[in-house]
């Protein structure tokens, strides 16, 4: 534990930042999660719904520093293959 002043309200504000990171975190795996389940059923059209709301996850949590741009890029990539592939 700090015993600082600045360390403990810089604690305090990493542990608040943390909790926002998980939420925006739970819901980026979410989509991706449900976009991949949706394509491997062979559910193109609905998969395809959900490409731009993910995509829009994605791009929100890149903007939040969460994830690296590359990383926002890979993962956008890789579920528009996904959704494709099936075709």
């Amino acid at each position: 534990m700090p015993n600082l002043s600045a360390s403990k309200k810089s604690m305090r504000q990493s542990l608040k930042a943390q909790t926002r990171n998980y939420k925006v975190r739970d819901e980026l795996k979410k989509i991706m999660k449900d976009v991949l389940k949706l394509a491997k059923a062979g559910q193109i059209a609905e998969a395809e719904k959900l490409l731009p709301q993910a995509f829009s996850v994605i791009d929100t949590a890149m903007k939040k520093n969460i994830i690296h741009k590359n990383n926002a890029a890979r993962k956008k990539s890789r579920l528009a293959r996904a959704a494709v592939a099936v075709k």
